[in-house]
């Protein structure tokens, strides 16, 4: 375990005025390891001189700091070398990206990069991304389906059963401030059914996703829940991504990679185009629930934006607008459109990955979706 003092030098890296004393000298051969690794991206230029154009030089480094630092630190190093030192052009070689650690952050660099890969470079960046996805279907596909097939099952309880559809134990739960001491039971003032047997999809979602630069990391996580979503039998979904055109990327849900190859970051924006594709694949208003994710930087008109956005509402419709799905809170986006869809009823606000199966329930099952966020501490666009 190193100690503080020598943390704080590797931290401060070791100049005339980093106040530590500790000189490189007296580091130990692990510690003068992690100081050089560290002095390869922190003391060099923007841009300029540390890992230079190496490609196998870059690629030792990147196992250097996989042996010295945790998983948590490699991927913020990975980041800010990319970022300080020009290195995304080195992704595009195949034995670089086997090199690095896949996080999320280095999927959305991938997709960004993948018109420039030729087919080897394209399939190792594949299997990065997968590598990516699995990881986070791993973490996310059992609230998910919990959370929306219980809000379905609830939604399917009837309250004027058949005698034999009565499910009794919740029943009596509902009715057991109706107890008779005097005769000892319980009336019942109201029956629970069971849940209907689901022979027939029961809700429809569409994921319309900006593919705009700045909502990369939420593309991701849309692929990876419209994927969840889709292998549901009782729901249907259809994901759009958009930037000026709009492309259906619905057949490709069984795999998400196949989704995150399909979308082109960055480009324009049309969100009243890509809203007007999804209001004409809506055929059952009161069981749809839509969710836009974006930024809201319309490119297109924006009064139309909003018309068909209360069209939508209006219909009879669930309509959501996530301003980001990811883990990083929310980018710049336009406030002004985000409180003028919430006055026309679409809740506008960020949602963590975590959330978004709760989420999805509650729209789902109908509840006012601005309580839900307040119930969680989210601010809604309407609330600045």
């Amino acid at each position: 375990m190193t100690d503080p003092i020598t943390r704080w030098r590797l931290i401060l890296g070791g100049g005339d005025a980093d106040g530590t004393g500790v000189s490189s000298t007296e580091l130990s051969v692990d510690d003068a390891a992690r100081d050089r690794v560290l002095g390869e991206v922190y003391d060099a230029p923007r841009r300029g001189a540390g890992l230079g154009g190496s490609a196998p030089r870059v690629a030792r480094w990147l196992g250097d700091i996989r042996q010295y630092f945790p998983t948590t630190v490699v991927r913020v190093m990975q980041g800010d070398a990319m970022d300080r030192l020009g290195l995304r052009q080195l992704l595009l070689e195949p034995e670089m990206m086997a090199a690095v650690t896949p996080d999320i952050h280095l999927a959305t660099t991938l997709l960004e990069l993948k018109s420039a890969m030729d087919d080897a470079t394209r399939e190792t960046a594949r299997q990065v991304v997968r590598a990516v996805t699995d990881e986070l279907e791993k973490r996310l596909r059992d609230a998910t389906v919990q959370a929306v097939s219980g809000a379905i099952d609830r939604s399917a309880r009837t309250r004027r059963p058949r005698p034999a559809d009565i499910d009794w134990n919740r029943t009596i739960a509902a009715n057991l401030k109706h107890y008779q001491p005097e005769y000892r039971t319980v009336v019942p003032e109201r029956l629970v059914g069971y849940a209907r047997r689901r022979s027939h999809v029961e809700r429809d979602i569409i994921l319309c996703i900006d593919q705009s630069g700045s909502m990369a990391e939420s593309v991701v996580f849309s692929s990876v829940f419209g994927a969840v979503l889709a292998s549901l039998r009782s729901v249907r979904t259809r994901l759009v991504v958009f930037d000026t055109s709009i492309v259906d990327l619905t057949d490709d849900l069984d795999d998400p990679v196949d989704v995150l190859f399909g979308v082109q970051l960055g480009g324009g924006t049309d969100i009243n185009g890509a809203l007007a594709y999804c209001q004409s694949q809506i055929t059952r208003p009161a069981d749809t629930v839509l969710v836009l994710i974006s930024d809201l930087y319309e490119g297109g008109i924006a009064e139309e934006m909003l018309e068909r956005a209360h069209a939508v509402v209006e219909s009879g419709a669930t309509m959501v607008a996530l301003l980001a799905l990811s883990d990083s809170g929310a980018p710049s986006y336009d406030s002004g459109h985000a409180a003028a869809l919430a006055s026309i009823g679409v809740p506008a606000f960020a949602c963590t990955p975590d959330l978004f199966p709760d989420m999805m329930a509650a729209a789902i099952e109908r509840r006012d979706i601005t309580e839900w966020a307040s119930a969680n501490d989210i601010v809604t666009a309407h609330e600045r």
